[in-house]
């Protein structure tokens, strides 16, 4: 009996339809093959054709055996979604965001294939390393993780005094003493943990919170999801927070009636999502919006964001980077933290946030527990080296 043949993983198995050229736009974007495009129309639009736009996420729906022909539902929404959150899963594709074109009436996203990378630096006082392998394959370790996705760190003292900290798809290995220096790799596996903590603030005081972990981010507006906006997500599986009421909390006369006249304005919002690469936010609602963060041109003066235009809020790579300089020479910490100011100018040096109307902070979870987990390891190692420093 032959052996039975092993199953292709997505990568494989996408580089072999693209290289077939069965699928009318999909196809390489570069000679070196690292990027592609795939097509990306919704069903909703009138020229869907489901036989040509749903067809290949429908031949990974068969060859996954998540759909029988003849047997099982056509369900072309559901096929999309499952390669789409396949790709996002995956630790070898992150998602060309500046390049895909989702308004045009042949709609695409480009991806690129991440190549598997080792890095290893030597260090005047020892050897620091980052090796890519999967959280899931550490057996055996002082592992702390959970089911929601969380960027936990944890650690092992090892014998030889060497602490390693694991987080989520990366090893980062931490020589003694604990100021020795650290390396990061910048081209980071693709970050898995989605999730978004999002406050909403009337006049300085908080009235509403919520943490989202959608891929598809979260809607932060007056009113309901944009009308169209299924054509730049497919069927949104996005979060929604609402404004509050104003009849539901205590505000003076002045100030609500200010935002009573500012409410209307803001009824399509604005979607803030992680992507594999950074933090992105896209504005809808006629309102203007406005912010400060990492990314951010001014820190003195007002940051507008563009209507229908997406803007990057945090890049990962610049965050690690950062994270790499406070921890092996003591700069400042990454930032990390992301504020929004609806229909006020922001920021504004005649006047704090805790003044403005209506303001938004969004915290992107894996950075926040990325550098809090550091440094308590960190410190529970300068504790540990205390006894033997003593001796």
């Amino acid at each position: 009996m032959e052996p039975k043949e092993s199953p292709m993983r997505l990568r494989e198995w996408l580089i072999a339809q693209i290289d077939s050229g069965k699928y009318a736009g999909l196809s390489w974007e570069n000679e070196g093959k690292t990027l592609f495009k795939i097509p990306w129309k919704h069903a909703a639009k009138q020229d869907y054709r489901q036989n040509e736009d749903a067809a290949l996420f429908k031949a990974w729906a068969v060859y996954k055996g998540k759909y029988r022909e003849g047997r099982d539902r056509a369900d072309p929404s559901a096929w999309k979604t499952r390669l789409r959150c396949a790709l996002n899963k995956s630790s070898e594709f992150q998602e060309v965001s500046e390049r895909s074109q989702l308004d045009i009436s042949e709609p695409y996203k480009v991806y690129r294939i991440v190549e598997e990378t080792h890095i290893h630096t030597n260090t005047e006082s020892g050897v620091s390393s980052v090796r890519g392998r999967a959280f899931t394959d550490v057996h055996d370790q002082d592992v702390v993780h959970d089911n929601s996705n969380n960027s936990r760190v944890s650690g092992e003292k090892q014998a030889d005094g060497r602490l390693e900290l694991y987080s989520n798809n990366n090893v980062v290995g931490f020589d003694r003493p604990v100021n020795v220096s650290v390396t990061l790799l910048t081209a980071w596996y693709p970050i898995s943990d989605l999730r978004l903590l999002v406050c909403v603030f009337y006049h300085g005081q908080l009235v509403q919170e919520l943490i989202t972990s959608s891929p598809e981010g979260c809607f932060i507006l007056q009113g309901s999801a944009p009308v169209g906006n299924e054509r730049i997500y497919g069927p949104c599986g996005a979060h929604t927070l609402s404004f509050p009421r104003l009849d539901t909390l205590s505000l003076s006369p002045g100030i609500a009636e200010a935002m009573s006249r500012l409410l209307p304005h803001l009824e399509k919002g604005v979607l803030v999502w992680v992507a594999p690469d950074g933090v992105y936010i896209k504005r809808f609602c006629q309102g203007r919006v406005y912010w400060n963060g990492p990314l951010a041109l001014h820190q003195q003066q007002p940051n507008k964001l563009e209507r229908e235009k997406t803007c990057r809020l945090l890049d990962i790579n610049v965050f690690l980077q950062e994270l790499q300089q406070h921890l092996q020479a003591g700069g400042p910490r990454p930032r990390y933290v992301i504020d929004l100011c609806f229909g006020e100018e922001f920021p504004d040096k005649n006047q704090p946030k805790s003044k403005k109307l209506i303001t938004a902070q969004v915290v992107p979870l894996f950075a926040k527990e990325l550098l809090e987990g550091f440094q308590k390891h960190e410190a529970e190692l300068n504790l540990s080296l205390k006894p033997e420093a003593q001796k």
